[in-house]
């Protein structure tokens, strides 16, 4: 059993009294029993004590006997530089043996060679062939193993060199193409967004327009009245005309006012946040995209506000609430996108159910005090719509980056 023998062999090696001729047949036993059990990286430990003892002893045979062993092992490793080196050291102990014995041989030979017939000279002659043989054939081998190794390795390495260039390109071609399609969905729903956010606020911005034409026309008229008939209005009649004309032009600036907020919205919304925030009315900020999202998609969809099922539209705002520190630009998009998508559920849904069916979409605001007890500096926005819902399939999918249920074009 091989860990019997290396109980014995730990034994003998802890013996401080052995020859280091018997540490060197000790050390190669361990190596040799370590490779039975298959722990190599120990046989190779012994294998290096054996080799390195031999050489402290000059002694060819275990030199050569220890080379063999490392690079059998090394080999067992796929190391092949370290199992050609050992090879290599093996090949030339063996040579020098061989040199050696050669040279006691010609001095027997040379001693002998008086008492020696042409029998025996013959025999000599035929034996040192043999040898030579013997020693190219065994030299040819050694440089046929070598060159087998060399030429194993060298092509390991070319496959692995030409799958690793292979993939390569493919994993570049890959990221390209996702780069590609990944700012082609980008820009295509930056175009979206602002397509929806300009048709709400040409809609928004035409109401107050309508009633600055409507005054002002109203006002022309008072004013001709007032220019044909002053001679004839009597004081009373013309402080009549005169405070009408006050209280147009009032409603004029009032809503000459209102379309200046919503350009100004609409320039805020469309100014590149830099992150800085800002004291904001948060329900005025939730009633104002609420407003435009309603509007850009009526202006999309003729249908979309069509009687008799026209679509609710209910706010419960905390008016408790103050102004809070927020990037109103940042939160604007992400109200719109929410309030976009409430609003196609709903008008969704509608297509298919019956006249019982009322389409609404509710927003509210609140103060986490009122909702838990205790304040928290929260602000709670919330909001409901009575459309078709969220499939419970792709539930887990609504932050997945591009991930929409809508058609190709609209999501």
């Amino acid at each position: 059993m091989p860990e019997k023998a290396l109980y014995y062999y730990k034994e003998i090696s802890a013996d401080t009294s052995q020859s280091e001729w018997g540490l060197m047949d000790t050390y190669y036993g361990m190596s040799a029993a370590f490779e039975l059990i298959n722990n190599i990286d120990s046989a190779i430990y012994y294998a290096q004590l054996s080799f390195s003892t031999a050489g402290d002893i000059d002694n060819p045979r275990g030199l050569m006997d220890a080379a063999k062993q490392l690079a059998h092992l090394y080999e067992k490793r796929n190391k092949y530089d370290s199992t050609v080196k050992y090879l290599k050291m093996a090949v030339n102990i063996n040579d020098r043996l061989f040199s050696r014995q050669k040279i006691r041989e010609a001095q027997s030979f040379a001693f002998n060679k008086t008492l020696r017939d042409q029998e025996f000279e013959s025999q000599r002659i035929q034996d040192r062939n043999k040898m030579k043989m013997y020693s190219l054939s065994g030299g040819v081998l050694a440089s046929l193993i070598i060159a087998f190794i060399l030429w194993r390795t060298n092509r390991h390495k070319q496959k692995a060199n030409t799958l690793l260039q292979q993939q390569k390109e493919k994993v570049e071609s890959t990221l390209s193409e996702l780069r590609s399609t990944q700012a082609q969905l980008i820009q295509s729903e930056k175009m979206a967004s602002l397509g929806e956010l300009t048709a709400g606020v040409a809609h928004e911005i035409q109401n107050p327009l309508n009633f600055v034409n409507n005054f002002s026309e109203v006002n022309n008229e008072l004013i001709e009245e007032l220019k044909s008939k002053k001679s004839k209005l009597k004081t009373e009649e013309q402080d009549e005309i005169l405070n009408d004309l006050f209280q147009n032009n009032e409603k004029i600036n009032h809503h000459g006012k209102r379309a200046d907020a919503i350009v100004k919205g609409m320039l805020q919304h469309s100014q590149r946040s830099e992150g800085k925030k800002e004291l904001t009315d948060i329900n005025a900020l939730c009633d104002e995209y609420l407003r435009l999202s309603y509007h850009g998609l009526r202006a999309k969809d003729k249908n979309f506000n069509a009687v008799p099922i026209a679509i609710g539209i209910k706010t419960d705002f905390d008016e408790s609430l103050g102004k809070i520190n927020i990037i109103p630009q940042d939160i604007g998009r992400v109200l719109l996108n929410l309030y976009n998508n409430a609003f196609y559920a709903v008008n969704e849904k509608r297509k298919t159910a019956g006249e019982t069916y009322t389409p609404t979409v509710t927003v509210g605001t609140k103060n986490s005090l009122s909702t838990r007890g205790e304040g928290r500096g929260e602000v709670i926005i919330s909001f409901t719509d009575n459309g078709n819902g969220i499939s419970q399939n792709i539930i887990d999918k609504i932050f997945q980056p591009f991930f929409t249920t809508k058609p190709t074009g609209q999501g």
